[in-house]
């Protein structure tokens, strides 16, 4: 087991202000793997302090100089990816493979494309060609606190950390304590990249403690949060007494939209997207919207599909996938199978219960449900677990009432081969993102929702304009 560790705070390892401590809990075998300690109002203070002090300096080092610190970051950051991969297996779940691939993956994308979108980006320009002695500046925020989840740790801390350092902000992250050993490695690889003390500093913590206290701090201009609608609604009340920028990337309840014209392998690819780590995904396909004409085919395909996705502990290599993160979710999950069950939905794969099997670990069976009315809880509930609504819809028109019928906005999903029906599904759907036939969005793509889904955009030039401000500056002097 992994001993406990301090946190990062002004360039160096401090010790925690009043200790207590926290069991991280791996979900394979249900023991703890490592203990660390839950920061204090006094350890978020300190580190508030420390990125308020640095601001100064780092907002005014030119941003070629930033551009270049997030370079080498990347740098030791693909040297250090194999000790990533493991402590994000071993903390939430992800299967060694995958963590390899997908989760370590992530973090390497998103700093690339925020390098070559902020080398493409004009941080001082003219108004326009006609007004030369009016200058658009756009400088940092400040100060930001950035909150992360724990189901793809590396990709929400990447997407946070880059952006805010190219911007020139200073941070403090708190990392989910259900997954904060690869975020201590990052704070380490922050160190070797050798930004400079207080830009980044790092206070472990619960949502409760550290994340209300960074939420409503009064030297805290921004606070970047992943994670529930729940959470995301506390936070936003903590913040407004201060007026401080709130970035929200929040929960969802994907429709994948697949027409009677769709590829044959639209259906396959939608069970094995809903399934990629454990269903713990806020843009996953969870509501499967089949049109009439293919829906019993649909059904029986994604049943069998299914039936063969395997489930097994992170540390063992293969194509599974792991268990969920800890007994609360697992619970959740049971209780949502449970009611769709209850509610009339037809259980065509998995169900209640561990897999066959298993009698230790927050295993949970892939599940897919059939005849689901989009009034059923588990249409309604972001589960955030390996299970599957399949919906049936006649029209065109009924697919957008249905997958705009609620509260969520982040990722819709639509199926066909014809080409102007997937346009104008696009141009209606609710959402921040629209995926088609199986094609992601492309680099430097903003990430982010609508509705209760969030606000603001990450990723790309989007997401360094996130932690921009815009200056408007007349009777610049062009001499």
């Amino acid at each position: 087991m992994i001993e406990k560790r301090d946190f990062y705070i002004n360039g160096q390892w401090v010790a925690p202000a009043a200790a207590k401590d926290h069991n991280v809990i791996d979900p394979s075998t249900e023991e703890p793997c490592a203990v660390i300690s839950l920061g204090s109002e006094a350890d978020t203070n300190a580190a508030v302090a420390a990125a308020k002090a640095a601001l100064p300096g780092w907002m005014a080092t030119p941003v070629e100089e930033r551009i270049a610190l997030v370079e080498k970051l990347i740098e030791v950051y693909q040297a250090r990816g194999e000790d990533l991969a493991q402590a994000m297996s071993t903390e939430m779940g992800a299967p060694i493979e995958m963590s390899r691939t997908q989760q370590v993956g992530a973090g390497i994308f998103h700093l690339k494309n925020f390098v070559r979108a902020a080398k493409a980006f004009e941080f001082e320009r003219p108004l326009s060609d006609r007004f030369q002695n009016d200058r658009i500046i756009y400088e940092a925020v400040g100060v930001a606190a950035l909150i992360t989840p724990w189901n793809w740790p590396m990709n929400q801390i990447t997407l946070k950390v880059g952006a805010a350092a190219i911007a020139g902000c200073t941070m403090v992250l708190k990392p989910s304590e259900e997954s904060p050993l690869d975020a201590m490695i990052f704070a380490e690889l922050m160190d070797e990249a050798g930004f400079p003390a207080g830009v980044f500093n790092l206070v472990n913590g619960d949502g409760v403690g550290v994340g209300s206290q960074l939420s409503a701090h009064p030297d805290v201009d921004m606070v970047s949060f992943t994670g529930s609608t729940r959470a995301g609604t506390a936070i936003s009340k903590a913040a407004a007494d201060t007026l401080k920028k709130v970035h929200l990337e929040l929960g969802g309840k994907g429709a994948n939209v697949i027409f009677d014209d769709a590829d044959e392998k639209a259906v396959k690819r939608g069970v094995l997207h809903m399934m990629n780590n454990t269903g713990q995904s806020c843009n996953a396909p969870s509501r499967m919207l089949v049109q009439k004409g293919i829906y019993d085919q649909a059904v029986a395909t994604a049943a069998e599909v299914a039936a063969k996705v395997t489930v097994g502990p992170a540390s063992e290599e293969g194509r599974h996938i792991g268990p969920v993160v800890n007994e609360t979710q697992w619970n959740k999950i049971q209780d949502l199978i449970q009611k769709g069950i209850d509610e009339g939905a037809r259980l065509i794969a998995g169900g209640t219960g561990r897999p066959e099997g298993f009698n230790k670990g927050f295993y949970v069976k892939p599940t897919v449900f059939a005849d689901v009315n989009n009034q059923m809880t588990i249409a309604r509930e972001e589960i955030f677990g390996p299970v599957l609504s399949i919906i049936p819809f006649e029209t065109e028109e009924e697919a957008v009432e249905i997958a705009n019928d609620t509260p969520y906005g982040l990722t819709n999903y639509v199926q066909t081969q014809d080409g102007a029906k997937a346009n104008r599904m696009a141009r209606v759907l609710r959402s921040g993102m629209v995926e088609m036939n199986g094609q992601s969005r492309s680099p430097g793509a903003p990430f982010g929702g609508m509705k209760q889904s969030g606000n603001g955009r990450e990723g790309g030039i989007f997401g360094i304009e996130d932690f921009l401000e815009i200056k408007a500056v007349g009777g610049w002097s062009t001499d």
